[in-house]
């Protein structure tokens, strides 16, 4: 346990960062497992899911929770799979 004041007060905003972070990469990664889980069903609300997920990767990003990189990385992955869903469905004329 921390004797010093200011190690004291550093410990408690280290706690409140630790659990905003956490519920902000939650939120990201469950909004990319469902857009996952709705392009492997082919359902129809897959575009709107896959948009969901990009946005809460977008703010997770930008609060620093997790690396731009990485936030590109998968928002480049789930569209890829999402263009791949599509090019390979027959088109409705």
């Amino acid at each position: 346990m921390a004797n010093i004041q200011s190690q004291i007060k550093r410990n408690r905003q280290n706690e409140k960062r630790r659990l905003r972070n956490r519920n902000v990469r939650g939120s990201a990664r469950t909004a990319v497992n469902q857009a996952r889980a709705t392009i492997a069903k082919n359902a129809p609300e897959t575009k709107e899911t896959v948009m969901q997920a990009i946005r809460e990767l977008d703010k997770s990003a930008g609060k620093g929770v997790i690396h731009a990189n990485k936030a590109a990385r998968i928002k480049s992955r789930l569209m890829k799979r999402l263009n791949a869903l599509s090019s390979a469905a027959p088109k409705a004329e």
